[in-house]
Formats: structure tokens, C-alpha cells, sequence
């Protein structure tokens, strides 16, 4: 049954890389998560599994696409598509038709590309990281103009609601981008400790927040889950949270307070069902 009513609160997205999961299995988890209080889903966009290329992954726009199809309330996302694996004018034009086809549930976040690697293998870009922000500029402004539905090189249809977007990163020149253009500003994991700090640099941007957790379900021992969890991934720092379900929900209104408006949570279980359901009826409905 889909949740129709909603708590007042922050917005909870499961963060789901489509990586090493079969489709059908995608499908299901975000039909969980539909049903037990998540307000979105997004994944994320490359053509390697990052660190594990050998490992199988789905198409960024296509998994969207047919999670969309699948799905009733949910808002569609990434975290987040890669600027150099679209051209501005095809992207513009996926994003309408899958924000038109979903009823206006599909969200575009986009970033500049972090792996350099991935972008030579597959001879999409040689370009420095400030080049590939330069381009998301770019790319920025002609969506822009696309969706305008003014002037020669706007497209047809154009949304019939706008779009909304959401960029990542905490560079000086990323977060100048989302001030002239971000609906939202997505925290990567790694720099969730610098959340307050960053705040006055995103202009009207609502703040967004990309979050591991450890989560401890009802029975489990809450170190060891804490222990698999930094094992796995220790990495992201403070991007990391680890606890049962009193204190992750402690964890997620300190970073409400501090000013975050969205949650994107990403287990340090591969979203198993049984967590993403106990997750949504004791965190997301506190």
C-alpha cells in the first residue's frame, strides 16, 4: 500500500546505487521504500561499478526511467549524473520527457564528473576537474535556455512545471553554481561534518545531505552492525553513521537543525528490505 499522507518534516530519498543488484530488485526496494515513508529514490551515474569495475551496473537515465514506470509517488533523482555523458541538448530533452511521463516526479541533479579514469577509458573526456566544471556551466545555461520555451534554440515541448535541479560539491566554483542555478544543494558524505559551514554559501538552494548508515534493526547487535559498517566503509568519515533506530534518528535531527532539508540514506547493507522498512517506521516516522 502506497504511504498517501506525510509527516512534516525533512525529505527522505533512498540512496540506491544500481550496482550488483538485478532490476527486478531495484524495482522492489523502491516500491519499499514507496511504502514505508520515503519521499524519493535516486541513484547514481557510471558506467564502472566505482572501485569494483568488474561488478555489473544499470544505465543512469534508463534505471530512472523504469523505477518511474514503477512506481506512483516517489520523486526520481541521482546523486549524480555525470555532465560529460550527455550532450546538454539530449539531457534537456530526457529530463522533460521523463518529468512529463512520471507527472512531474523526476528531479535533475547533475555534477562535473569526479572520475577522471572512467571518463579516458571510455575516451568521453580528457578535461581537468576546473575544465569539467566549466562545461556543467555551460551545460547549466543551455538547459536553461532549452526549457525556456523562448528564443531558437528552445525545445518543444517544454516542461509543463519546472524541473528541479540539484548539484553537488563544495568547491568554491561548484557552490557558485548553486547559487545562479540549483534548486538543490546536494552534501557529499565525505563533508557531512561541514554541513553548517557550507550553508551560506548556496544561496536560496535548499540543503540536501548524502548519508551511510549503519543501522542496527531491532535484534541486531548494534556493534557489530557498527563494526561491518566502518569496515565497509570507514572511508567516508563522518559521511558514516552507525546505531539503532533511537540513534540515527537523534543523528538525522541534529543535522535538521543545523539546517538540512533532505536526507538522502544510503545503508551500509545494501538496503536490505528489512531495513529499508524498519528504517521508514521508526526514523522517517519520528
Amino acid at each position: 500500500m502506497t504511504v498517501t499522507g506525510r509527516h512534516q518534516g525533512p525529505e527522505w530519498f533512498l540512496y540506491l546505487p544500481q550496482s550488483g543488484i538485478g532490476l527486478d530488485d531495484v524495482v522492489s526496494r523502491a516500491q519499499l521504500a514507496e511504502s514505508s515513508g520515503f519521499d524519493g529514490i535516486a541513484f547514481l551515474d557510471h558506467l564502472d561499478t566505482p572501485m569494483a569495475p568488474t561488478v555489473p551496473i544499470w544505465e543512469a537515465m534508463t534505471i530512472a526511467t523504469w523505477v518511474a514506470a514503477h512506481t506512483e509517488r516517489l520523486k526520481i533523482g541521482h546523486v549524480v549524473l555525470c555532465d560529460a555523458f550527455r550532450h546538454s541538448a539530449v539531457l534537456a530533452k530526457q529530463a522533460t520527457t521523463l518529468a512529463e511521463a512520471s507527472g512531474g516526479r523526476f528531479e535533475l541533479g547533475l555534477g562535473s564528473g569526479s572520475m577522471a579514469d572512467e571518463l579516458a577509458k571510455f575516451d568521453i573526456s580528457t578535461a581537468t576537474p576546473r575544465e569539467r566544471v566549466d562545461a556543467l556551466g555551460e551545460t547549466l545555461a543551455a538547459v536553461r535556455e532549452y526549457w525556456s520555451g523562448e528564443g531558437e534554440r528552445a525545445q518543444v515541448p517544454a516542461p509543463s512545471q519546472p524541473i528541479p535541479i540539484v548539484l553537488g560539491g563544495v568547491g568554491p566554483r561548484m557552490l557558485a553554481l548553486v547559487q545562479e542555478y540549483a534548486d538543490w544543494w546536494n552534501l557529499p558524505a565525505t563533508h557531512v561534518h561541514k554541513l553548517a559551514e557550507l550553508l551560506p554559501s548556496i544561496g536560496t538552494a535548499r540543503a540536501s545531505v548524502q548519508q551511510m548508515v549503519g543501522f542496527a534493526r531491532r535484534g541486531q547487535d548494534v556493534d557489530a552492525v557498527s563494526a561491518k559498517a566502518q569496515k565497509r566503509f570507514g572511508h567516508l568519515g563522518s559521511g558514516l553513521v552507525s546505531g539503532d533506530a533511537a540513534a540515527l534518528t537523534d543523528h538525522f535531527h541534529t543535522l535538521q537543525d543545523q539546517g538540512a532539508q533532505r536526507f538522502y540514506v544510503w545503508f551500509a547493507d545494501f538496503a536490505a528490505p528489512e531495513s529499508i522498512a524498519e528504517f521508514g517506521e521508526t526514523v522517517i516516522a519520528s
